[in-house]
């Protein structure tokens, strides 16, 4: 076998290197890095490979594709990296393959030299993962000071596709690295598990507790026009009337007069539910449609929606609130839509802000497979999750919410058959 050394500024550019001047049959001995990057000069790294002595030299490599076609080599980078855990996927079913066919006596030599190859195979295609890793972390990872493990790049990849902000990202990474033990970063599956666990403690979560000792509550809707309020108040009324475990009083009052189809469409549940309902017109009349429900247990009040950016609505919410003159404080949930970016939630809270919101509930969960815009929000604003409404079902597509329910949606995606 003939030994040859290639090297360059990346792994990647040496293994590039070694493809193009004895093409893809060479064999991967080993890579290491032979100059660490300091001021003013790059680092360098150098791989060696064997090629057999009988394998003809690869001519020189003509241009596969034309220009116009070809990506750069971030973009390849990115898609072999995608491609990293189905890998390992498939090399877990081989082994277990491997394993059911194992035979329960000890099997012919020759049948025992067939597993053992089958054995070097998957640690190859092993080691060809782990290469890939390697070599394409340093152009994907994070700027930052202390140097990330290849093993984080998995993690790294489904947080910064969720739609985290990047600076959240990467002060989860900081507080990983800083934190972790040393044994727990052997494998990506042990980094996640950690991962997994330091995200729930930075999440808070508001937890559903009963009226109790005859106090009621009182919990207010806000947030921009279509997200789900009216909905959300009669998945709301729906559990705290029949879903629970005692069956409580529940009265509706309704802010939004402009639109009389939401009027109807809560009036119509309102019956449906035998529950009480109250329309405010102006907000001196607040006061009165929650003395007129005092016997309720729990007082629902939906508000007209408008644009973050409409002043003049979220001034008229807000005088309903500054004029409740009753013995009632009134939790204001922001409800907000997570199919859109961190930065649109994060505009539309600030100009909720004012109405002094004491927990956020999110819509639409079924209609995004990102939920790193939530975290971030959470985590940015340190405002507590209490809902989470997964679709259009009346009463069903209700969650509480939970921290362990929001990092899985993040990382594993959300999947309504398990999760509701």
């Amino acid at each position: 076998m003939k030994i040859l050394t290639f090297s360059g500024a990346t792994p990647a550019e040496a293994l590039k290197k070694a493809q193009l001047e004895v093409g893809e049959e060479a064999m991967l001995i080993e890579t290491r890095e032979i100059q660490k990057k300091s001021l003013g000069k790059s680092a360098l790294y150098e791989i060696v490979v064997g090629v057999e002595e009988n394998t003809p030299p690869r001519a020189k490599a003509k241009m596969e594709e034309p220009l116009t076609k070809q990506r750069p080599l971030t973009q390849k980078s990115s898609d072999v990296l995608y491609n990293i855990s189905e890998a390992a996927r498939q090399i877990s079913k081989i082994a277990e393959v491997t394993e059911e066919e194992k035979p329960q006596k000890q099997a012919p030599l020759a049948e025992s030299e067939d597993m053992k190859r089958i054995k070097e195979e998957i640690e190859k295609l092993g080691d060809k993962v782990k290469l890939i890793q390697n070599m394409f972390w340093s152009e994907k990872a994070p700027r930052m000071e202390t140097p990330i493990p290849p093993e984080f790049a998995e993690i790294y990849r489904l947080a910064r596709q969720s739609g985290m902000d990047q600076s959240h990202l990467d002060e989860i990474m900081r507080l990983t690295l800083e934190h972790m033990p040393s044994k727990m970063r052997e494998n990506s599956a042990t980094v996640k598990r950690y991962f997994q666990v330091l995200m729930r403690k930075m999440i808070p979560v508001r937890l559903e507790t009963p009226p109790k000792n005859g106090a009621k509550k009182v919990i207010m809707l806000v947030g921009p026009t279509g997200v789900g309020k009216t909905t959300s108040i009669a998945k709301l009324a729906a559990r705290f009337s029949y879903l629970l475990e005692k069956k409580y009083k529940v009265g509706l009052v309704v802010l939004d007069t402009y639109r009389i189809g939401a009027v109807e469409q809560l009036m119509q549940y309102a019956r449906m539910m035998k529950l009480g309902i109250e329309t405010v017109v102006d907000p001196p009349e607040f006061s009165s449609a929650l003395n007129a429900l005092r016997y309720s247990d729990y007082i629902l009040i939906d508000t007209m929606g408008s644009s973050p950016y409409d002043k003049g609505k979220i001034e008229k919410i807000y005088e309903c609130l500054r004029g409740n003159n009753t013995e009632y404080s009134v939790d204001v949930v922001l409800v907000l839509p997570s199919s859109i970016k961190y930065e649109d939630l994060k505009a539309t809270y600030d100009n909720f802000a004012p109405l002094g919101i004491d927990t956020m509930m999110f819509t639409k969960l079924d209609e995004t497979r990102g939920f790193g815009n939530i975290f971030s929000l959470v985590y940015e604003t340190k405002v507590p999750v209490s809902y989470f409404s997964v679709g259009q079902e009346v009463p069903e597509d209700l969650v509480v919410a939970t921290s362990d329910f929001l990092v899985d949606c993040l990382l594993n995606g959300f999947r309504k058959g398990e999760h509701v």
